[in-house]
């Protein structure tokens, strides 16, 4: 044994020169989290990205046979009070008529057949459908209440859709789709 050699050395015990080596590999892995964390964190949405996430609209002026466009997230959405006989038109269609027979609503489940009732705010507000207003073909912007069913027509490539926003005819390949929204009051509707 040497004279430099000390009992905790021998023993395994932790000796100064551990210390600094554990003090020292600490304050190296401080100083590089402060050095990237503002890389980090300027990849977090900006305070006006998450005022949009949800936005509110009155509906109360939105009589039967009434649309209103609001803009979320940077894509239109249709908001449309249908009459009675828009419902019933829609009730009518046979699944098997429907290109496309998945709901696209993303406040039910994901395999729910397009039903009226699975494509409009729910029982008690058949009359109520909101929509994501970009044509599933290209992203085109359909017209209101146009086209051979009378719901959405996408003049650029002649995609039809019927009241409750499901293709029914054109190369669009998908119903529109329904974004996440409820009814935070009668008159408000809360997106997103």
């Amino acid at each position: 044994m040497s004279e430099h050699d000390t009992n905790s050395e021998t023993l395994g015990e932790p000796t100064r020169r551990d210390f600094l080596y554990l003090t020292t590999g600490m304050a190296g892995a401080v100083g590089a989290a402060s050095f990237v964390w503002p890389f980090i964190d300027q990849m977090r949405p900006d305070a006006s990205t998450l005022a949009l996430a949800s936005i509110d609209v009155d509906v109360s002026a939105l009589e039967p046979g009434m649309s209103l466009t609001v803009k979320w997230r940077g894509k239109p959405v249709f908001i449309r009070n249908r009459t009675e006989k828009e419902v019933e038109e829609a009730k009518a269609v046979q699944l098997t008529d429907l290109k496309d027979p998945v709901a696209r609503n993303a406040n039910i489940d994901a395999a729910a057949q397009a039903t009226d009732l699975a494509r409009s705010a729910g029982e008690g507000k058949e009359n109520w459908i909101v929509m994501i207003g970009s044509c599933t073909h290209l992203g085109c912007v359909p017209l209101g209440q146009a086209g051979d069913f009378g719901g959405w027509f996408c003049p650029c490539h002649g995609s039809h859709y019927d009241t409750a926003g499901r293709i029914r005819k054109g190369p669009a390949p998908a119903n529109l789709a329904v974004p996440t929204y409820a009814f935070t009051s009668d008159t408000v509707i809360t997106i997103g």
